[in-house]
């Protein structure tokens, strides 16, 4: 399998690469648009502002040939941004559309007494589907690790994959097909994210089996 990172000018893309490598697969970094017709599966990771990496994808020609992967099932794992990213708007940038892959906006979490923003550390996931390929090799009740001021709130109940809790729930995961994307860190979550990368890895034809 040729995988590939996408490069849109930010985000933490060496840690993932790395973490990737942990589970036994090599990635490319995809950063034109050409790219895409090397690889066979791509993970969008990221960290920082909404508008600046629609404003990176945009500038490196990246909006429509991840619209047009994703539209034909093509194995996709999205991180943070690229979770963010994948809705129609979000509360951090009012006036700056997103991939809008699907329905929902991206929202700020409320201030509650004893709950800091931004949501940073280890928490609980409920799985929506824990028997789901996935997630094999997860701990009924796994932790990853968030660092993030907003999640999205999807339109569409069946996209959830699994909820956390921060002053009340929210989807920190979803799947469609050969799609999952996460609000939290698999490559800063230690075991329970190396074993969701090796899965993605695994279910689309690379790594060790």
């Amino acid at each position: 399998m040729n995988l590939g990172i996408i490069d849109y000018g930010g985000g933490n893309l060496q840690s993932v690469r790395n973490a990737l490598r942990c589970v036994g697969a090599e990635a490319r970094y995809v950063d034109r648009a050409a790219g895409f017709a090397e690889v066979d599966a791509l993970v969008f990771p990221g960290q920082g502002r909404f508008d600046d990496s629609m404003a990176g994808l945009q500038r490196q020609g990246l909006v429509e040939p991840l619209r047009e992967w994703i539209a034909a099932d093509r194995p996709f794992f999205g991180i943070c941004i690229g979770y963010q990213a994948l809705f129609e708007r979000s509360q951090e940038n009012p006036g700056v559309a997103g991939l809008g892959i699907f329905e929902g906006e991206v929202r700020r979490f409320p201030h509650r007494a004893g709950f800091k923003v931004p949501h940073m550390g280890w928490n609980q996931v409920r799985l929506s589907h824990p028997e789901d390929p996935a997630w094999q090799g997860q701990d009924p009740h796994p932790h990853f690790y968030f660092v993030h001021s907003y999640y999205p709130a999807p339109a569409d109940p069946t996209l959830t994959a699994g909820t956390t809790d921060y002053g009340g729930d929210f989807v920190c995961a979803i799947q469609r097909g050969n799609l999952i994307a996460t609000q939290f860190h698999p490559e800063k979550s230690q075991s329970a994210g190396l074993t969701l990368l090796g899965q993605f890895v695994r279910r689309h034809g690379g790594g060790p089996t």
